[in-house]
């Protein structure tokens, strides 16, 4: 039942001679007031495949995608459309609790029993155990019984005259859910379906699409290229002016943060927010992360995470298990990992920025 346990580490500066930022999908707003992030690189970048910019996009995952690449010469836009849609393909077989008959939609809604799991599907529960153990379980695969039942899953929104589960129904979640709770038969590569127990892979699947889509880029010669799924991003190279590609930070509305660009440049970005996915109820807001220490969506004042990481999985993890963590704990284990991670809490003055030294040292001694 071993499980690895890895840590990242980020440290930076910036130069305040950046050139206008390019924003993926949509205008860049050209405000005085900006804010740049230049992310660290662990190497000098490389000529890109051609003088070419192409732009993709499509909807996956029940949400968009939007792709730029730098292609390498004799190749069509046909092919790689066609490589992407197959790689997000395979990750909603896989992944995707909406598609009945997915890997993850079998296991839960199998028996008690233990089920052998594909490669790729041993390859990202490990991954995503070993980061619950980092966590103690503050991003947790196994939460798939209480997203149900907070209406966030595939069963859809709860009845609205009673949209708030019983206390009787978060216990009886909370029995099948936990990542502690999760048996392995490593020689089998198999896990044990105790029986209820609902895998969720949500903190982390688009995170870990990207990645993938990235990857599969790569192996085709577009070595330049900006992958974006959901609002999660991530870049490789640069492009053909030998200028990184460039991004704008998503903000929570009525944040005190200016408007935020970034430098991917083998790097991505996530951002957890409390306003994607939520839903009100006597004036509270209910965000559809769910803390699985009390099996509540969380209420801890934070509305925003953003984390910079080299892997997007590991960037959309981090911002989850960070708003899971929040406004005290979530910063100190930031520091302690340095992650390089910028919070947002909500307090009776107002929104209130706060950041890691790993963050603030990608901006001009100035602004840190």
């Amino acid at each position: 039942m071993e499980r690895r346990a890895g840590s990242p580490a980020l440290t930076s500066k910036r130069s305040s001679s950046a050139p206008p930022p390019l924003q993926i999908g949509a205008a860049v707003d050209s405000r005085q007031d900006s804010r740049v992030l230049i992310p660290p690189s662990a190497r000098a970048p490389e000529r890109p495949p051609s003088d070419l910019i192409w732009s993709l996009a499509g909807e996956s995952m029940g949400t968009s995608w939007s792709v730029r690449l730098v292609p390498p010469l004799g190749t069509t836009q046909d092919a790689f459309q066609a490589a992407i849609e197959e790689e997000l393909a395979r990750i909603v077989v896989l992944f995707s609790p909406w598609t009945p008959d997915s890997e993850i939609s079998r296991f839960n809604n199998a028996p008690a029993g233990t089920w052998k799991l594909s490669d790729d599907f041993w390859s990202l529960l490990n991954a995503a155990l070993d980061l619950a153990d980092d966590v103690n379980g503050a991003v947790d695969p196994t939460l798939g019984a209480l997203v149900d039942l907070w209406g966030f899953g595939p069963p859809g929104p709860r009845d609205p005259l009673h949209p708030l589960p019983s206390v009787e129904e978060v216990e009886a979640a909370l029995a099948v859910s936990g990542w502690q709770k999760l048996r392995l038969n490593r020689d089998a590569r198999a896990a044990v379906q105790a029986g209820g127990m609902k895998l969720d892979f949500s903190g982390i699947a688009k995170g870990h699409a990207v990645d993938r889509v990235s990857a599969r880029l790569t192996g085709m010669g577009a070595t330049s290229h900006l992958v974006e799924i959901g609002g999660e991003l991530k870049g490789r190279g640069v492009k053909p002016d030998a200028q990184p590609w460039w991004v704008e930070i998503e903000t929570v509305p009525g944040s005190p943060a200016p408007h935020t660009v970034a430098a991917l440049f083998d790097m991505a970005v996530a951002t957890s927010g409390d306003w994607r996915r939520a839903f009100v109820h006597e004036e509270r807001l209910y965000p559809h992360t769910i803390d699985g220490s009390t099996g509540r969506p969380v209420d801890n004042g934070l509305a925003q995470v953003t984390v910079f990481h080299a892997s997007a999985m590991r960037a959309d993890a981090w911002a989850t298990a960070l708003t899971v963590l929040g406004p005290y704990e979530g910063p100190e284990f930031a520091e302690a990992m340095q992650i390089a991670a910028c919070f947002v809490e909500r307090t009776p003055r107002g929104l209130v920025e706060r950041m890691t030294p790993a963050f603030a040292a990608m901006m001009d001694e100035e602004e840190a």
